[in-house]
């Protein structure tokens, strides 16, 4: 293979040898099969994890390897489109300027190229819009039939429901999307071509109907499989879903106090303006916005540390970024928008005055403490309050702090830099949208994300894009770095990381053709194979091998009502344990464990926003017992039980307790026997009221998945 294109961008971008040979082994896959509509080839990378940097590198390989033209699909929006172009126009920059290759955009591409010009390598960059892409075909076949002739390369960045999606439609059934159809057309009307699908979520790419047949047609429409998949490696920094939504749990990592919780009334105040609800001049003080005032004093200070850390260490101080995303139309934009405006005049107002000083100490001191608690894990020197008082106030002061409404009203050039990312203008950024935030565009330096978009059905494509702090983040911005969000969408979030993780380990297994089983509960409660196409994502258990399930966020009934079941409970365990070795883990018939977990769910209550789906708990056991057609063998599960267990209900993080097993004692026992068959934990606490409970003994149940699970997804909804 000639090197040109490939070796002076790569050489330039001082590109890692893991992303080359990435980008090497996807032209060679490319040109090894035929890829087309139905069949392309497939770069999974992860969010923000340098996709777009990998795909450009592809193309100037391409061009190196007999290809002419690159069509290159992005999002539906300008700024998408045009931060692709400027990451396109940069990269080439070198080959632009020695008129060796055009790069523009589909809505601008001239009628009139004159033969010099089509004799280059020739970069178009598309929006999936159907004028959009009504232009590139008519362009490819009727403007420049010969452009149709000559060797393509279609880039589809991230391919997803955008690009092969369905829609349910009730009078005709399961429909391919428009958009999907002026694609597959566009592949089918040149000459040669290949097509490389470019994403971080693979769940429509892998989960579809086996075949669709398209309303008013006799033709079936095949699903997009990929032909080969290429796995684009983490690079140095990278900070993805398991910091947020798996190493949070962990009271020892710097994420322990990433996520705080949005009440779902402050969401509410903050979805329209209601003058009985809240004054705006009561924006310091008032309950209704308190995690937003508490939000924006953490970015704040937070800002303020890390700038004083660089500067203390001689580096240049960085501007940092904080985004509200909480609703999508512009009302409640600008109603936020005042908000946080009035917020900060407050702010600024209080550091001039005696008596606003006060509670603007008391705010700072606040954030102060509670950004140090993560800071204080890592090993750098943290400024002294004083310090950051000092450099709070001179930011107030100086109007460090800015606040800019991000939707359709604005125009996206006016807010992109060179770089096609929303434009820094201060040391301290507040973004509040919008449609430009719904997905893609590049935010730097985030560290702050107040989220609380409610979409009626949590798709994974959806939410995880919406993932802005995503990407490379240094340690010390991790540690001032906060989520808020309401429980019941971080819950949804930490699912779809959960079934993101899964698929992609399916993946990495074995690339071109990931296993992953469907399952569901039929209305007899039985386990039965599922077609994934119907499986919703709220609905969802992931099972993965030594996955942990258990009850979290609730309370005991009194004593006294929970008495007689306690007793059942008892009596059950102790002549299990009578029949095996109390010490050590032992056998335990899977009836006997489904009537103990039945037990336990009456002594629980769960707080708002907290539950069991105990069905999919038992239905899980089921399956992983082998007895899912209900004529298995193995109808008996390991069971280890400790009693005498003592914790606060609530940790200092003000998250609820959710860990009764200790992962080097009682989990390291269980995951020695659970290697065919799950292991049910079963932990009496003493339930002490100084410790936040009831004041009733009560058992806590834990099931640890076997380390031989095949990678499943259950539904817990039931089909007819």
């Amino acid at each position: 293979m000639s090197e040109l294109f490939y070796q002076v961008i790569t050489d330039a971008r001082h590109d890692s040898p893991e992303l080359r040979c990435c980008m090497e082994t996807t032209i060679s896959r490319l040109r090894e099969n035929e890829t087309r509509f139905d069949r392309p080839g497939m770069l999974l990378g992860k969010i923000q994890s340098g996709k777009t940097r990998a795909f450009i590198g592809i193309i100037a390989l391409a061009f190196d390897n007999g290809y002419d033209i690159a069509v290159v699909l992005t999002k539906g929006t300008k700024a998408l489109a045009r931060q692709t172009y400027e990451r396109l126009r940069k990269d080439f920059r070198q080959f632009l300027e020695a008129d060796s290759v055009q790069i523009c955009d589909i809505m601008h591409l001239p009628r009139n190229f004159p033969k010099f010009v089509l004799r280059q390598k020739l970069v178009i960059v598309v929006k999936k819009e159907t004028n959009n892409l009504r232009r590139i075909i008519q362009a490819l076949t009727e403007t420049y039939p010969d452009l149709g002739k000559r060797n393509l390369l279609i880039v589809d960045d991230e391919a997803d429901y955008a690009s092969i999606g369905f829609r349910q439609n009730e009078n005709e059934g399961l429909q391919i999307n428009k958009i999907a159809t002026q694609i597959s057309d566009l592949r089918n009307k040149v000459a040669s071509s290949d097509f490389l699908q470019v994403t971080a979520t693979p769940y429509s790419l892998y989960l579809q109907p086996e075949d669709i047949v398209v309303p008013h047609d006799t033709r079936i429409f095949k699903p997009v499989r990929p032909a080969f998949t290429v796995l684009l490696s983490e690079f140095d920094g990278y900070v993805g879903g398991d910091f947020y939504f798996h190493l949070s749990e962990n009271e020892d990592s710097i994420a322990a106090n990433v996520y705080e919780e949005i009440p779902s009334e402050e969401l509410e105040i903050l979805r329209r303006e209601d003058r009985k609800s809240f004054k705006l001049d009561d924006a310091l003080i008032s309950p209704r916005i308190k995690v937003l005032r508490h939000a924006i004093m953490n970015f704040v200070v937070g800002a303020c540390i890390l700038r004083l850390i660089q500067r203390s260490q001689g580096r240049r101080e960085k501007k940092y970024s904080f985004i509200v995303h909480t609703e999508h139309s512009r009302a409640s934009h600008a109603w936020q928008e005042r908000v946080v405006r009035r917020l900060i005049q407050l702010l600024e107002d209080s550091s001039s005055s005696e008596e606003g000083s006060v509670l603007l100490g008391t705010l700072i001191q606040g954030a102060y403490f509670d950004l140090k608690a993560s800071l204080a894990k890592l090993p750098i020197e943290v400024p002294e309050l004083a310090a950051i008082q000092t450099e709070v106030l001179t930011a107030l002061k100086e109007e460090y702090l800015i606040v800019t409404k991000v939707n359709s009203e604005t125009e996206a050039e006016q807010l992109l830099d060179d770089n096609g990312q929303l434009r820094l203008r201060t040391p301290l950024n507040i973004f509040i949208g919008g449609q430009i935030l719904d997905r893609g565009v590049t935010v730097e330096n985030l560290i702050g994300f107040y989220y609380g978009r409610r979409p009626l059905k949590y798709q994974q494509d959806t939410v995880l894009q919406h993932s802005h702090m995503y990407g490379n983040r240094p340690g010390e911005d991790l540690a001032v770095t906060r989520f808020y969000t309401a429980l019941l969408i971080h819950q949804a979030m930490t699912r779809i990381h959960e079934f993101d993780a899964a698929l992609r380990e399916a993946i990495e297994k074995n690339p071109d053709s990931a296993e992953v089983v469907f399952i569901r509960t039929d209305p007899g409660g039985r386990i039965v194979p599922c077609s994934p196409n119907k499986i919703a994502l709220s609905t969802l258990t992931t099972l993965v091998p030594f996955k942990r399930i258990l009850p979290k966020g609730f309370q005991t009934l009194s004593r006294t009502a929970m008495q007689d079941t306690l007793g059942k409970i008892d009596e059950i365990i102790a002549d299990g344990e009578r029949h095996g070795n109390p010490e050590a883990a032992f056998k335990i018939d899977l009836t006997v464990a489904k009537i103990i977990l039945d037990l336990i769910a009456e002594t629980i209550e769960f707080e708002e926003g907290h539950g069991m789906d105990w069905k999919a708990v038992k239905a899980s056991l089921d399956y992983l017992t082998g007895s899912q057609d209900g004529g298995g063998n193995n109808r008996w599960l390991w069971c280890l039980v400790r009693k005498g267990k003592n914790a606060e209900r609530i940790r200092k993080t003000g998250r609820p307790y959710d860990a009764p097993d200790t992962s080097h004692v009682e989990g390291a026992i269980a995951r020695r026997h659970a290697t065919d068959v799950p292991c049910l934990m079963l932990f009496r606490f003493e339930g002490r009221q100084e410790d936040g409970w009831a004041g009733s003994p009560f058992w806590w149940p834990v099931i640890l998945a076997p380390q031989n699970t095949p990678i499943s997804i259950l539904s817990s909804e039931s089909f007819d």
